[in-house]
């Protein structure tokens, strides 16, 4: 199984590039984020052309998760949101079985600032999510949840880690809450193997920011104990930030034997 995590920043605005995505990688399955689109306006057809089953959960202008799956497997049992009875309006998280393997599109809430309401929705919507993955491991073996987390794991995923200590990203309640996910039986997929120094998945459209490798990593594949054992490559599609009408973010791609 290839897989692909990729915060878009607009499926409208990304859709071409995202078909073309499909076609270069040939991935299994894609988990997109910040789609921007309602679920009655999102392209299925288009993708089902593609050679793609997609399964959505949008909402108007903000936010928005999805999951493409390459045929014949398709996306089954699939669940919107956090069901843990709290309600909620952001569509930040859908999950599906592909294949036998419990999969997570997920796009974690930016928090704005440490301290304002929307860090304190952060670290709360984070806490919900955490509880979701308990009780899912006590169904599902094989698990992936990929996604923008809008947390930099630690000093090794960003560009300055001295200029953005304990800020928004970095701070340590986020750090520890990114630990606390992988604490539920997860691993970082990234980190599984010797990577190069300076590799990034989201880099500010302003200052040159890409241009300079001003960047972070943002965005995260974490693999089960079974599949983090038959995973055989890891990394960033950093050609994805170049072109014409790129989204700020590169994809992360992992690569699983056996499934």
């Amino acid at each position: 199984m290839k897989i692909i995590s990729w915060n878009v920043n607009s499926l409208n605005v990304r859709l071409p590039r995202v078909l073309a995505l499909l076609e270069r990688h040939a991935p299994d399955v894609v988990c997109l984020q910040e789609i921007k689109a309602e679920t009655a306006r999102f392209p299925t057809e288009v993708f089902e052309s593609a050679g793609y089953k997609a399964e959505c959960h949008g909402q108007k202008t903000y936010n928005g998760v999805a999951l493409l799956v390459k045929s014949p497997a398709a996306p089954t049992d699939v669940l919107r949101g956090i069901p843990d009875g709290d309600e909620d309006f952001q569509a930040r998280v859908i999950a599906a079985t592909v294949l036998g393997v419990r999969v997570f599109s997920v796009y974690v809430p930016n928090g704005q600032e440490v301290g304002s309401d929307k860090y304190g929705y952060k670290l709360s919507w984070l806490r919900r999510f955490t509880r979701y993955l308990i009780e899912s491991h006590k169904h599902y073996e094989r698990i992936i949840v990929a996604g923008d987390f809008n947390i930099v794991p630690d000093d090794r995923d960003i560009w300055d880690a001295h200029a953005w200590r304990g800020k928004i990203l970095c701070s340590d309640d986020e750090r520890a809450a990114y630990r606390a996910v992988l604490s539920t039986g997860l691993s970082d997929s990234f980190r599984l193997f010797d990577q190069p120094a300076g590799v990034y998945s989201w880099w500010d459209y302003r200052q040159l920011g890409f241009q300079k490798n001003h960047g972070m990593r943002l965005d995260h594949i974490l693999l089960s104990s079974s599949l983090a054992d038959q995973c055989v490559s890891s990394g960033i599609d950093r050609d994805e930030r170049k072109g014409e009408k790129p989204s700020d973010h590169a994809p992360a791609v992992a690569e699983i034997t056996g499934v």
